[in-house]
């Protein structure tokens, strides 16, 4: 493999918390829930009636309204969170402009779990009431997941790899790593990567209720998504979406861009055990953990956090404990390991692609996110969860893990950059 570099340049970040990464990270750092009662549709009749739902989305701020009416809401919101992540990052597209990168050597690798579900209930129910014939001409092309990268790569004229994964709570930690993959071997110098979701849905919210996936924590939902904690009952859906830009070191250093942290590590693989439930013992992410630092050439002690996947089942959380606790032996106890979806909800998709925003942001401020919510400690999950306040500890390497339905798993790993 080559020896490339691969840093963090540019981030943009949207959540239940806010739109931009500096607005997500105050709220943060506050311990704040972006949590509530859902308001996009009558829930009355669910088990589960709230949501983390983005509330302050100012889409024409970064999309022309006509535009923007012709885009399902997650490419929405990946386009906006794209434009930040460019934003900070400076990246120059083009030979045209000073230190540019060729165009043919810029990638857009975004994902989405579930993609233009928004567009696709809203369709059907026209072409149910009017005939199918009425249907909106721009239906395909919000409903299909891969017009999220499509439209950020015309916007940028970046034409290199341009793809969408899709592997439900895992995808935007693969569309990352598979990013760092591709500078890492010389296929490309920079990408656009991440993800983003818009599933907060009659259809999607009452799928994941039925399978009795998701807390029913109704009457208090500002404390319903509680990972690690005794009494968690499921997650909490969220949405929105977040975008890392990835480059090659030395040109990134050339052109004078500020780097964040450096991604070092990353490992992929699957439980091949069960379609929701993870493999006894998290047996499948502890291997995916060791890929990445064996990827990285790190040893289990030079990482002092994890942004744990913690999406606060029973299942997930006790599993991803276990497999900590494989991995790292005597030096799990010693690490801090925190769910900022306590905060933020699970975003599905667009999970992986948040956290890494986070924990490079973990890296360079020197502090740690909270695990919110956390009162009674569970005898299964007895390790270090940051419980619900910040903590000021410099890290010099943050691990952040995803796994998804199906026993998809990714795990990344950002280090503090050095030169």
């Amino acid at each position: 493999m080559s020896n490339r570099r691969v840093v963090i340049t540019g981030t943009g970040l949207i959540t239940a918390l806010g739109t931009g990464t500096d607005t997500n990270w105050k709220a943060l750092m506050a311990g704040q829930s972006g949590i509530a009662p859902i308001t996009r549709f009558d829930a009355s009749s669910l088990d589960t009636r709230f949501a983390g739902e983005v509330k302050d989305f100012p889409v024409e701020q970064f999309i022309d309204k006509r535009e923007a009416r012709r885009m399902d809401l997650f490419a929405q919101y990946a386009l906006a969170a794209a434009e930040m992540a460019v934003k900070e990052s400076g990246l120059p597209v083009g030979t045209d402009k000073p230190n540019g990168y060729q165009a043919e050597r810029v990638g857009v690798i975004v994902g989405s779990g579930i993609g233009g579900i928004g567009s696709l209930e809203e369709q059907h129910k026209k072409g149910m009431e009017k005939g199918f014939d009425r249907v909106s001409p721009f239906f395909i092309i919000q409903m299909i997941i891969n017009m999220a990268p499509g439209l950020i790569s015309m916007k940028y004229g970046a034409k290199g790899p341009n793809w969408a994964p899709v592997s439900a709570c895992a995808t935007s930690s693969h569309a990352i790593g598979e990013s760092f993959k591709s500078i890492r071997m010389g296929e490309t110098d920079a990408v656009i990567c991440g993800g983003a979701e818009a599933s907060i849905t009659p259809l999607s919210i009452g799928g994941f209720s039925v399978m009795k996936a998701l807390s029913t924590r109704n009457e208090d939902p500002s404390r319903a998504s509680r990972p690690f904690e005794k009494d968690r009952d499921g997650f909490v859906m969220g949405e929105g979406a977040g975008i890392v830009v990835l480059e090659e070191m030395e040109h990134a250093k050339k052109r004078g861009a500020t780097i964040l942290a450096e991604l070092v590590g990353y490992g992929a693989n699957s439980d091949a055990y069960h379609v929701t439930q993870p493999a006894p013992g998290g047996e499948g992410a502890a291997r995916c953990m060791r890929l990445a630092l064996d990827s990285a050439g790190m040893t289990p002690e030079q990482v002092g956090y994890i942004n744990a996947h913690g999406t606060s089942t029973p299942f997930n959380d006790s599993n991803e404990t276990a497999a900590i606790k494989t991995v790292f032996g005597a030096h799990a106890k010693k690490l801090a390991v925190s769910s900022t979806k306590s905060m933020t909800g699970h975003m599905l998709g667009a999970a992986g692609g948040a956290e890494a925003v986070i924990s490079a942001l973990a890296l360079a401020r020197g502090v740690l996110p909270p695990t919110i919510n956390y009162d009674t400690p569970d005898p299964e999950c007895d390790l270090d969860y940051v419980a619900n306040t910040p903590r000021e500890q410099r890290v010099d390497a943050v691990m952040s893990n995803s796994f998804g339905f199906g026993g998809t798993n990714a795990v990344l790993l950002l280090r503090r950059f050095q030169k």
